[in-house]
């Protein structure tokens, strides 16, 4: 039976300019490869090693590149190893199958969102309305399914966030804060849904995940065994769980991290192979 790994990109697999965190000097920095170019400027990378351990793991069990992005700031990524079958995009809400979205998946999400939660028009409204222009930079729906602000974030009100979270969770949405974005997503969209699917339509019998930020913590606890680097929205509030565990690695070294242990677990050896392995 198939193994399923279901891994969210930014800031856990792919790392831009400003997260990769390289502490060492420079002298030992780990030699990276630019896995997305963006308006003719390359914007996230991998360690070479990793590189490498992706195309392990894509010929060894079934990889799922699991995202936020919408479709197109998906395909932007050029991962190395072989091209995924599946992948999850918009946080669930369209499932790619050979890089085009599944509508009856798509179109089981969008009744589930309708049915369950506040619509999007009025979040995208009060966004609008209650965000200060101060520290705002962009303003963005995604795939007509949730919404994003771009910020400034030394200039943000973390009281205002808090406040947002609080008249989100009562329309049945979630906020997200990552990097410079903050998300307003609907709790019915999830990572987690969409991976149940792949799974059930690939027989997998033993699923993996890892993920950085509060939208990975569904997607976490519904896998079988779950990683978490030592950054992010969950590392930051200490989230555990009896089937996660959690890296003291950081930035781009946490991704290399995250994939041996990926390639140790469909191995079955319980770790995976020490650097230059």
């Amino acid at each position: 039976m198939p193994v399923l790994v279901a891994s969210d990109l930014d800031r856990t697999l792919i790392y831009s300019a400003a997260a990769l965190a390289l502490t060492m000097p420079d002298a030992r920095a780990p030699r990276l490869l630019c896995v997305e170019v963006h308006e003719s400027k390359p914007l996230s990378y991998m360690t070479e090693t990793a590189a490498q351990l992706l195309t392990d793991l894509g010929d060894a069990a079934v990889f799922v590149p699991t995202t936020t992005r919408t479709r197109k700031q998906y395909q932007r990524i050029n991962l190395p190893g072989p091209e995924p079958t599946y992948a999850i995009c918009a946080n669930g809400g369209h499932l790619l199958v050979d890089g085009v979205s599944d509508p009856d998946w798509h179109a089981q999400v969008t009744a589930r969102l309708a049915d369950e939660c506040a619509p999007l028009a009025e979040v995208q409204e009060h966004l609008l309305r209650a965000a200060d222009p101060v520290w705002v930079r962009k303003q963005r729906v995604a795939d007509d399914l949730f919404a994003y602000l771009v910020v400034e974030r030394e200039l943000l009100d973390e009281d205002w966030v808090k406040e947002l979270a609080v008249w989100a969770e009562n329309r049945g949405w979630t906020v997200s804060v990552q990097g410079r974005k903050i998300y307003a997503v609907p709790k019915p969209l999830t990572k987690s849904a969409a991976m149940r699917e792949v799974a059930r339509r690939t027989g997998a019998d033993l699923t993996l995940a890892a993920g950085d930020s509060l939208l990975d913590a569904d997607l976490l606890l519904a896998a079988d065994r779950g990683w978490r680097p030592g950054h992010g929205e969950l590392a930051d509030t200490g989230f555990t769980a009896p089937s996660l565990r959690a890296l003291p690695d950081r930035g781009v070294l946490a991704g290399e991290r995250i994939l041996r242990e990926f390639l140790g677990a469909v191995r079955g050896d319980g770790a995976g192979p020490e650097p230059g392995a």
